[in-house]
């Protein structure tokens, strides 16, 4: 396999509030897009020839894997749906084999390994990487009915079933009629099911299980992140984070990097050029970090910890298993856990948890609930339809270029569009628009008081 498809176009409404003014395959995982990382490994795996197909914030898709070699942008226009893009990106194929790749999804080039070889060594005409629901809501997904290893069909957001298709799939040269063929909508929903009227790739598959094509089906191995939802960005963090820690059993150290004896450390580091450990430091865990970063005076840290380049963790500030960007500074006793994007500030004991968007600038003492009063999880209203995310329902989730006041107030489960401020003092109910400040209104009450008032 030489030639792969990665599908790079699409408007990212659902993923809201980091759609609306951001590509969503460039969205941040351990700090990297998640586009270069789909890059970076098909580069690992072989693959020659990267097909990108760009839309919606184009330039952002380049700007982010411009640098790497063999790699093609194409225009799709208009946004068509996936099976569309597909044929966008075959015009330039010379009757070859290729892999298709959906640039939302994070998971492990063994995965892709796994996929291409099945593909190969059974000779198919397809084949489709599959995933088990677990404990997801099938009624969000595209499904596959499996047997015996093959897709005997695929169900448009079902109300039940077992496995879920990831978006990754191989095809022969041949395939390319069924894509012709696709209706421009999924027909494959069940009774009163309502799917948007655009091409899917699934549908053609099953244009191929009609006409008795066997398609081959592979179940992930390592972890498989969709970053469909505000919430997957979390999810998918914290799963890469994850799997980027267990690779680590022994510390490295690059040149110029230090960590004082007064420091604790119970775990594995991994320290690009420059980063100082410095005392009183403790970290419990597995922690990654860059070059040129300063974690000093009494940070703590613990759980498996991704940081960039160039951050101050300081302060007796406490981290417990996040992804945090570059140019970012945690201190003065804040608390965090989850994914900070690029210079982000949290100062002056404030509490975060979820997912904070670029050079997001949070007050002192700002709390974010995540424990509601009923202990259940919080509903998210997502284009008009109401979820329970089963990962990191009552997180925040703030978009890039936002502020908060001091004592801000920030109830579980709120999102917070982009170029928006949450004033001091208030405390956050519903979801916030994109470039919209909320303030608390004072109502002040004057009484007389003194000597006679107090009593004495």
């Amino acid at each position: 396999m030489k030639n792969a498809i990665v599908l790079a176009a699409g408007l990212g409404r659902k993923i809201w509030p980091y759609g609306e003014f951001r590509q969503k395959c460039t969205i941040p995982v351990a700090n990297k897009p998640i586009i270069r990382r789909i890059v970076e490994n098909l580069v690992e795996i072989g693959i020659e020839q990267i097909i990108v197909v760009v839309g919606h914030y184009a330039q952002q898709v380049r700007g982010a894997i411009a640098d790497i070699p063999n790699v093609k942008f194409l225009p799709q226009h208009p946004l068509n749906g996936t099976a569309d893009a597909v044929l966008t990106a075959l015009k330039t194929l010379n009757d070859e084999n290729f892999l298709i790749i959906y640039g939302d999804t994070v998971t492990t080039s063994e995965n892709y390994r796994n996929l291409i070889k099945a593909f190969e060594s059974q000779n198919a005409e397809a084949a489709a990487l599959i995933q088990p629901l677990s404990d997801e809501d099938a009624s969000n997904w595209l499904c596959a009915k499996t047997h015996n290893g093959c897709l005997s069909g695929i169900d448009g957001h079902p109300r039940g079933g077992s496995h879920r298709l990831c978006g990754i799939y191989a095809f022969k040269a041949t395939a390319k009629p069924y894509l012709l063929r696709n209706p421009g909508i999924v027909t494959q929903v069940p009774v009163g099911g309502m799917p948007p009227p655009e091409s899917e790739v699934a549908q053609s598959i099953q244009i191929m299980i009609d006409d008795g094509i066997e398609v081959l089906t592979v179940e992930t191995t390592d972890f498989f992140v969709d970053v469909d939802k505000p919430w997957h960005v979390l999810e998918a963090n914290r799963r890469l984070v994850d799997y980027l820690t267990k690779q680590v059993d022994e510390n490295h150290i690059a040149v110029g990097a230090k960590i004082s004896d007064a420091a604790e450390i119970n775990g594995h580091v991994v320290l690009g050029e420059n980063t100082v450990i410095g005392p009183r430091v403790v970290v419990n865990g597995t922690l990654i970090a860059g070059a040129n970063n300063n974690i000093t005076n009494g940070a703590i840290l613990h759980g498996n910890i991704y940081i960039g380049d160039h951050c101050r963790i300081s302060d007796y500030c406490d981290i417990e298993s996040s992804a945090i960007g570059n140019r970012c500074i945690v201190g003065h006793g804040a608390e965090m856990s989850g994914v900070m994007f690029d210079k982000v500030y949290l100062y002056h004991y404030c509490e975060m948890s979820g997912v904070f968007g670029c050079a997001t600038d949070i007050g002192a003492a700002t709390v974010c609930g995540t424990l509601r009063f009923d202990d259940r999880d919080t509903p998210i209203q997502v284009e008009g339809r109401y979820e329970v995310p089963t990962y990191g329902a009552n997180a925040t989730y703030m978009g890039d270029y936002c502020r908060t006041g001091v004592n801000a107030i920030i109830m579980p489960g709120r999102r917070i569009g982009s170029y928006s401020v949450v004033g001091p003092g208030v405390i956050l109910y519903e979801d916030v628009p994109s470039k919209t400040m909320v303030m608390a209104k004072q109502e002040l009450i004057t009484k007389p008081w003194g000597p006679d008032r107090y009593g004495w």
